[in-house]
């Protein structure tokens, strides 16, 4: 080999698919993806992954618009999740060929369960006159009176509920949840309607009988004659007159009530004691002595250095302790 052949590198592995695009695979057919998408959601559905679900129905959905299995299923989904306003809004929207638009018991629910009675009320009497032109299904027909006997339950239409409940109790089986769940509603829709009809009296009773004073309170309240207040037309309490007799004509009172805006703050009508009348007038002219030390032993009404006993007496000025011992000069 002579120096001047050259010895050929071997490339790097990743040479050779530089620059190079990415192998190209055939989209599924619509009919496959469908049915493995369809294949995942059962088993979001049956492990209870209710969002999980809720995006494959819309990844569904994105490719058959129209799927009436799909809607119907992203209907339970928000159902279940209790997305109630979503619900709403699916079955208002959902295509003509969806048949979402017949789907009015779950519409009634979804209204039941945001607290619009009226309405629910409504769409379930319609459901009503139209299952009594044609056979429904045993299971659509106690879902109704589910729906009926809670509504009435809420509106407070305690008799009707317990009717409904009744005859729920009477078709269920003893070992199921549900009977279990009508037990518990039918107890306390019956709670309320005795306490209607006799409970309050009773409960009355009971609390006259423990609290003797409440008993003679209600008693002298019954009594009692109506007070004498008038009112103006401005709402604001005017002048109290309280008539008097023919024989008592003296006793004739008139009460006026305090503004609140004339009283001081702090002060409590006939609590706090009046402020002293002599208020204005100077301490040393007042008639009740001034108390403290620097009161203590000062005469008033008199100047400095006047005294009654040596008025007669001319005052001499006190000579300084330092004087005493000097030399006259």
């Amino acid at each position: 080999m002579s120096a001047t052949t050259k010895v050929a590198k071997a490339p790097h592995p990743g040479k050779a698919f530089r620059g190079k695009g990415k192998k190209t695979q055939d989209p599924l057919p619509v009919a496959d993806r469908l049915k493995r998408l369809y294949t995942s959601l059962i088993a979001q559905i049956d492990g209870g992954h209710w969002k999980g679900a809720e995006k494959t129905c819309d990844k569904i959905l994105r490719i058959s618009p129209s799927d009436a299995d799909a809607l119907k299923t992203k209907l339970f989904v928000n159902l279940q999740t209790e997305q109630y306003g979503k619900a709403l809004e699916l079955i208002d929207s959902s295509p003509a060929e969806a048949s979402l638009q017949g789907k009015l018991f779950e519409k009634a629910y979804a209204l039941y369960r945001m607290k619009r009675e009226e309405q629910a009320q409504g769409i379930l009497n319609e459901i009503k006159s139209k299952t009594e032109a044609a056979e429904a299904d045993e299971m659509v027909e106690r879902g109704m009176m589910h729906l009926e006997a809670q509504l009435n339950y809420r509106q407070g239409n305690y008799h009707a509920a317990c009717e409904l409940y009744q005859q729920l109790l009477d078709s269920s089986e003893h070992s199921s949840e549900e009977h279990y769940d009508i037990q518990t509603n039918l107890s306390a829709a019956q709670t309320y309607l005795d306490f209607i009809n006799s409970g309050y009296l009773q409960a009355i009773d009971e609390t006259l009988a423990s609290s003797p004073a409440v008993a003679l309170a209600l008693r002298d309240i019954e009594n009692l004659p109506p007070p004498p207040i008038s009112f103006s037309s401005g709402g604001t309490a005017t002048l109290m007159t309280v008539t008097p007799t023919k024989g008592n004509a003296e006793d004739e009172i008139t009460k006026k009530k305090v503004r609140a805006k004339r009283i001081p703050k702090g002060v409590i009508p006939g609590v706090t004691p009046p402020p002293d009348p002599e208020r204005w007038i100077k301490k040393s002219q007042r008639s009740k002595p001034a108390h403290g030390k620097k009161g203590k032993g000062r005469a008033t009404g008199a100047t400095q250095g006047f005294t009654t006993d040596n008025a007669d007496k001319p005052v001499v000025p006190a000579t300084s302790g330092g004087a005493k011992g000097r030399k006259k000069k």
